[in-house]
């Protein structure tokens, strides 16, 4: 609900503000400490990133109310936002858009840690779940970019708005795909942010799609294997059908006015 939303936003700031706060049954401030406040920005940001790796991957939905608090949060303290992208950018290189190279004396087992994958006592995670985490994470970005907090002053503009939201895309554009990832990644971005990308750029943005569906999607396919057709199956047939109805709707659980009343 949205008043619950609030709630949360209010902790969260009020423990940022040097306010002490109840968790865990007991009264904290980061006040307490010289590195208290470090510490905290630091924890915030990840956990933020987790939610998208985590829940996020889990229930599409949950996008749009995390990404709400942390624009909000970001706004009024700016380093959370810093350490975010940097929890982002390391956890998911495809979010910079970056497709790390494998390099001379990098080890596999490290190589794929720089891609993304989880690496456990030499077994690298399987790529169905990869692709989840990673999705997850694109989506909260897609939803961040284009979302702030209703009860802030609105005076400046958004912290890391939807410009950069066009310029991921655009970038990816211009990279060589990645089998899978490529396909993946575009289909979750499109779909949370395609919406609010269609209204600000408008006919820039339908050249963009037009792009992708007649060079890019075609280049997606040429790299991509037979076990590997659902998620371009599903980002070609996204893309046409946005093309042919000149539309993107809104994404399924964006935040509408009457959720904050809620």
């Amino acid at each position: 609900a949205g008043s619950k939303l609030r709630e949360i936003f209010d902790k969260i700031n009020n423990l940022l503000s040097g306010k002490s706060v109840q968790s865990g049954g007991r009264t904290v401030s980061v006040t307490q400490h010289p590195q208290a406040l470090d510490f905290v920005f630091y924890k915030l940001a990840e956990k933020f990133v987790r939610q998208g790796e985590e829940e996020v991957a889990s229930h599409h939905d949950a996008a749009f109310p995390i990404a709400v608090v942390a624009s909000g949060i970001w706004e009024i303290h700016p380093r959370v936002g810093d350490l975010f992208l940097a929890h982002l950018h390391k956890k998911c290189p495809y979010s910079v858009p970056f497709y790390p190279a494998l390099k001379e004396g990098i080890s596999m087992e490290e190589y794929q840690r720089m891609l993304g994958y989880e690496v456990k006592d030499s077994m690298v995670e399987e790529q169905d779940n990869f692709l989840k985490r990673m999705s997850g994470m694109i989506r909260l970005y897609a939803a961040l970019i284009q979302l702030r907090w209703p009860y802030g002053d609105q005076q400046g503009t958004h912290p890391h708005g939807l410009s950069y939201g066009w310029r991921w895309l655009a970038q990816m554009l211009n990279m060589e795909p990645l089998a899978d990832v490529t396909a993946t990644l575009l289909f979750d971005f499109l779909e949370v942010c395609g919406n609010a990308l269609m209204k600000q750029y408008r006919v820039q943005f339908w050249k963009l799609m037009l792009l992708l569906q007649e060079d890019y999607v075609p280049r997606i396919e040429a790299i991509t294997s037979s076990g590997q057709m659902g998620s371009l199956m599903r980002l070609k047939q996204f893309v046409q059908k946005c093309v042919q109805e000149k539309k993107i709707s809104l994404p399924t659980g964006a935040l509408q006015p009457a959720f904050w009343k809620s």
